[in-house]
């Protein structure tokens, strides 16, 4: 009989190990460098997790080095992620859930990213109302910061939570594993952490919990902000207030090996009141993926000036590279299965960018469903105006074929207005 609660000399079963990949295996993922991929690694289950929990609970356990995979960011250029394989995977899931009751319970309420029981929208939301009440705004970006962490700064962090010899042992070897280069080429790491493990975005909470959340607390309490990982925006009732307050930041970041990237961070004066003509600070920001900027949004009282948050030109430019990357045109198949093939990436889009003023993607919405009439018009070298009807007549029979129909229907002219509702 197998005993799953069995420990060795560190506190770790093997059910806490089985558990663990369950998590690993449903958020799937890439191979790390020895190819091994989840579902090669569950056929031999039993025997990969007993290797894993004997080697961990004993102390012999050593990461192999993690897999750098490059990919393009939003603001352009590219970010570096870092993919373990999938056992160091269950190895950081196992740290992970032991760790996280006992570090998140501490974190500020307005931190929101990786964090159980918080996400991305929540950050958006409470950004938008505050915006709407504090007109100045600090737009942080913090240079390379998951590149940047220092190890011995981290550690420390982490020994306010834990005393733990094995916790601390596994968590810096994780952090000093070698990086394996797109080129082949193995590199020693003596900072940072790589994006992309499953122990990263919790670390990180730890490090900026006390680099920025705590002291911002501790020594400026009336300064609200939000801060999603390393993306942060504070509020501030003034010019000089906010100009104060990024010097120190800036002073405070240095202090904890960290640099602040002047260039991409600004001020912003987010109001639409006689104020915003008077002053020459820029007038929208982009946060999480949205643009924060006052406009006419329709309301159950009619158009009101509001400062909103709507999908940013970024985001919308990303979506449609990947569309594009996708290549609809060149699809073989029939309408069906095109829509099976696009379905959870439009749902994801959806589900994400229609959360907050919806009304505002319209027009990615309108640029997908010409992109359906040119796949029509090439797959059946048909002309556009019987590409269009045809498309229309699969809308009236398959309303809900495709996810952003039920916002913007493939017809044309004024017969049919998007479907957005209120200012949602």
């Amino acid at each position: 009989m197998i005993d799953y609660f069995e420990t060795k000399e560190h506190p770790i079963t093997r059910e806490m190990v089985l558990e663990a990949f369950k998590l690993v295996k449903a958020n799937k993922g890439s191979p790390g460098v020895d190819g091994q991929s989840v579902e090669q690694y569950e056929k031999q289950l039993m025997k990969n997790t007993y290797k894993l929990w004997n080697r961990m609970s004993s102390g012999s356990y050593f990461s192999l080095p993690i897999r750098e995979k490059s990919i393009a960011k939003k603001s352009g250029g590219t970010r570096k992620l870092g993919i373990p394989t999938v056992a160091d995977r269950i190895a950081q899931q196992v740290m992970k859930t032991y760790l996280e009751p006992k570090v998140d319970s501490s974190f500020h309420a307005d931190s929101y990213g990786y964090r159980p029981g918080k996400n991305a929208h929540m950050a958006i939301q409470k950004a938008m109302s505050r915006c709407g009440r504090i007109g100045w705004v600090i737009d942080m970006d913090i240079s390379s910061f998951f590149d940047s962490i220092d190890h011995e700064l981290m550690l420390k962090a982490l020994r306010y939570y834990t005393k733990e010899k094995w916790v601390l042992m596994y968590v810096e070897r994780w952090l000093k594993a070698d990086v394996k280069k797109e080129s082949g080429e193995l590199e020693k790491r003596t900072q940072g952490t790589p994006q992309g493990g499953v122990i990263s975005g919790m670390l990180a909470n730890i490090f900026l919990h006390f680099t920025f959340d705590k002291w911002m607390e501790r020594n400026y309490p009336a300064i609200r902000f939000e801060r999603y990982s390393d993306d942060i925006i504070v509020h501030c009732i003034s010019e000089k207030q906010a100009l104060f307050i990024q010097q120190q930041i800036v002073k405070r970041f240095r202090e904890c090996r960290l640099q602040i990237n002047k260039d991409k961070t600004k001020i912003v004066y987010c109001l639409n009141d006689r104020n915003r003509e008077k002053n020459k600070a820029k007038k929208s920001f982009t946060f999480l993926g949205y643009t924060f900027k006052p406009r006419y949004c329709p309301t159950k009282y009619g158009l009101r000036l509001l400062t909103s948050a709507c999908m940013s030109e970024e985001a919308k430019n990303q979506v449609r590279d990947k569309i594009r990357k996708f290549s609809i045109r060149k699809f073989r198949g029939n309408i069906q299965q095109l829509s099976l093939a696009l379905k959870a990436r439009i749902r994801g889009w959806m589900n994400y960018y229609c959360k907050f003023h919806k009304w505002t993607t319209a027009g990615l919405w309108r640029w997908l469903n010409k992109k359906l009439i040119e796949w029509k018009m090439s797959n059946k070298r048909i002309g556009k105006r019987k590409a269009i009807r045809w498309l229309e007549t699969v809308y009236r029979t398959h309303p809900m074929l495709f996810g952003h129909w039920a916002l913007v229907p493939p017809v044309l002219g004024k017969r049919r207005k998007p479907n957005f509702g209120s200012a949602g």
